[in-house]
Parts: C-alpha cells; structure tokens; sequence
C-alpha cells in the first residue's frame, strides 16, 4: 500500500508550456490525500522559488528543496547539506572570468550573480521565474551556508569547471544550466532522510520525475514512475513510463496503480 509519493515540479506537475498544473494531477492528488496519501514535493528550485504550486499548496506534507540540499516538513528541518565555501569561492571566480550568470542559494536568500539577457530569456520567459534578486550583495550571501549554485552553463564549460569543485555533483533538469550541489546532496538522499524521518518504509513509497536531477529518487522509491516527456537515462531506470504531464501522466499512473 503506498503512503507518501514525492513529485518533482516542472515538467512533471507542471507543464513547460502553460505554466499550470493540469486539472488532472489536481484531481489524482485530491484522490491520493483522500485516502491518506502523504503528497511531498521533489524539486531542484529553492523553496522561495516555488511558485507554481498554489493549486495543491494546501495538500503538501514536505519538501525536498534544492535536489535535496534542504528537506524540511512544516517548521522541521529535516536535513540541510551545504556546498564547502572553497567550491562556492571557486565558482564565483569562474563566473566572473567566463562572464556566465550563476544562481547562488543560501539557507535565507539567493541571488542571480553577474545577470545577464540570458537570464531573463530563460528564467523569466521560459520557466516564469521572477524573484532572482540580483541586487543581493555577495559578502551579504557568503555569510549564510550556501545550498546549490546554478550557472548557466554549457555541458562543455561543465566538464570544463566540476573538476576544480571537489566536493560537488552537478546535474541538469533544464538543457541550459546546471545545478550543483555538495556531493551528498541528492534528491534520492533527500527521499531517504524524509521517509526515515516520518516512519515510512521505502515499499510504501511512490516518485515521479522527468530530469536528470531525478534519477536518484526514481531508484530508490518504491514505485519510480518517469512521465513520457523524460530524458532517455531517467525512463531507463524507472520502473514505469507514463504519459506526459501535458497528456494526464500522473493521473494515468495513478489508475494504473490503482490509487
């Protein structure tokens, strides 16, 4: 019997084309609390960058934030893993030598370091993400422990920067940037630290996921359902491949399964 089924946000709750949850999720997760179904959010936005869920707010139990730097549920901070403050340094320095704008997350606040027309073409315009506040200061930042950083980067300049970020993984849920985080920090640990947290056993539990930043929870969940518009790697390791987020794809599953 499943008790808790984590969702990550855009492009799996959320269409990349309306900006909206469809009206089917919504019904298949009013369906899913209705029988006492733990609903968790999966994602690898910050928490204040959350903003596209009001629709099914009230049905939350928690978050795994950041690809699981930060998992917290109600006021309970779950888990926190920071970045070492010599990779955040070493990124900054990269991100003012190759001009390249970099989302820099603490536990209190972010800033869009070195913004630039890219960042408002694919934050602002394609994600309808608004609150980068750029006028953060850095020294102001740098006094928090920092969760993730995000460069818009290519895959080349990737390859070209992760060695000097010795205690960082990276990972791409959006083909234009990347998001780094410690090397602990996942969102398949966060799902293990939540469920051990509220007593859930690992055959109880359901993810669903589209990016190459969920792969990690589609393994370790009980039930790892991709939504037919993944990327290849995640649908190869999910244990079902449902329809896309814009064609019913969590509703679907959900009669699949029989929630």
């Amino acid at each position: 019997m499943i008790k808790a089924i984590f969702f990550d946000i855009d492009g799996t709750l959320v269409s990349f084309k309306t900006h909206r949850i469809p009206a089917s999720t919504i019904k298949a997760i009013m369906m899913a609390k209705a029988k006492g179904i733990r609903i968790y959010i999966s994602t690898g936005r910050p928490f204040s960058l959350i903003n596209n869920l009001n629709e099914i707010q009230h049905f939350i139990d928690g978050y795994i934030t950041t690809n699981g730097a930060l998992c917290f549920s109600g006021n309970d901070i779950i888990s926190c893993t920071p970045i070492p403050q010599k990779d955040v340094l070493t990124m900054i320095d990269f991100s003012n030598k190759m001009g390249f704008p970099c989302m820099i997350v603490g536990e209190k606040d972010l800033t869009m370091y070195n913004s630039n027309e890219s960042t408002d073409r694919i934050f602002r315009q394609m994600l309808n993400v608004n609150n980068l506040k750029e006028d953060n200061r850095i020294d102001s930042m740098l006094q928090q422990r920092i969760l993730q950083l995000t460069p818009v980067i290519s895959e080349t300049e990737e390859q070209e920067i992760m060695p000097h970020l010795t205690g960082c993984i990276s990972c791409r849920w959006y083909p234009e940037f990347a998001d780094i985080t410690a090397k602990e920090a996942n969102k398949g640990n966060g799902f293990l630290d939540i469920i051990s947290h509220q007593g859930i056993d690992i055959k109880e539990t359901m993810a669903f996921g589209d990016g190459g930043n969920d792969i990690s929870i589609i393994q370790k969940a009980g039930i790892g359902i991709a939504m037919a518009n993944a990327n290849h790697e995640l649908k190869e390791v999910a244990d079902y491949v449902t329809s896309s987020v814009d064609d019913d794809g969590i509703y679907n599953a959900f009669k699949r399964f029989i929630i």
